[in-house]
């Protein structure tokens, strides 16, 4: 056991298998008190045995991560337990992988329920508390889906990119209340990828592999507004940026002009990584001032 998270309390969602269970197991070997939560009832009580056998403390809870009270519920039996909860691993999600001409609608708004809003109801049912201890941890699963795409995965897409656009405002929201919020996008061999993966990659991408960036991530020393890709034992860092683009003055203002220098609007030369959305007019006025300054010379 590890001393890196010692008197943290975590909930772990979607922790009974896969990668979830591999990062409770993390956080408990690292000190953490973790609570289980899965809907599978069984997987989750294993978890919570294995955690006891290395030492650690954990409990189980079966809230729905897309029940409101359920999840409060879950927070609060946390906090009568032991006093906090300083960490927030949501991982819980689930695929209904179909091209979109296919995906009947109910799937999509599934997805995006399970993903999205039962990543924000987790959120927001400790953001309150962690605001008021001026401490917390996070992490949003996030995947390579979202942030590039993949085909036949357009819900699932979707869900996994609107939670970069959630972290990115909660981390500048959480900043001064000593709250961190990253990303992690995994690759891992879980129920969720055995049948789309070789079975060579498979035995790769252990999910105790990706396990260490959320023990990172869930630190004290851990950065913010962060999207940190993991799999196999590599750990990548993904970011949203902006090139330097091409400024037409009121006279060359044209789609035609756009359409012809799309090479040069898209060349990634000294690319910039705004802090915040704002940074992206400012940046365009600023140069709108500058062109309006040298023509009035």
């Amino acid at each position: 056991m590890s001393g890196l998270l010692a008197n943290r309390v975590a909930i772990v969602t979607g922790a009974g298998k896969g990668l979830g269970r591999a990062h409770a197991l993390a956080l408990a070997r690292h000190g953490a008190r973790v609570v289980v939560n899965d809907l599978d009832a069984d997987g989750a009580t294993q978890v919570c045995r294995e955690i006891a056998s290395l030492g650690g403390e954990a409990i189980t809870d079966g809230a729905n991560v897309q029940d409101l009270g359920q999840v409060e519920e879950m927070v609060a039996r946390a906090i009568t337990r032991w006093g906090q909860v300083d960490i927030l691993v949501n991982n819980a999600g689930i695929l209904r992988d179909k091209t979109f001409a296919k995906i009947d609608l109910a799937d999509f708004r599934l997805v995006l329920d399970v993903h999205v809003m039962g990543s924000v109801n987790c959120t927001q049912a400790v953001w309150s508390h962690m605001k008021e201890r001026n401490y917390g941890r996070v992490i949003f699963t996030t995947s390579s889906s979202g942030l590039y795409g993949n085909f036949g995965q357009s819900a699932y897409s979707t869900a996994k990119m609107a939670l970069v656009g959630l972290m990115q405002t909660l981390a500048l929201e959480g900043s001064r209340h000593g709250i961190h919020v990253n990303c992690l996008a995994p690759s891992a061999a879980t129920q969720m990828t055995n049948d789309l993966l070789p079975k060579e990659d498979l035995l790769a991408l252990d999910a105790q592999r990706v396990s260490p960036a959320v023990v990172a991530l869930a630190s004290e020393r851990a950065p913010s507004k962060r999207i940190v890709l993991a799999g196999a034992g590599s750990f990548e860092q993904a970011h949203i940026t902006m090139t330097q683009g091409l400024y037409l003055s009121d006279q060359e203002l044209s789609a035609e002009q756009i359409l012809e220098h799309w090479d040069r609007i898209a060349d990634r030369t000294d690319e910039l990584v705004p802090s915040r959305g704002f940074e992206q007019y400012q940046y365009e006025v600023t140069r709108a001032k500058d062109h309006a300054a040298r023509q009035a010379k």
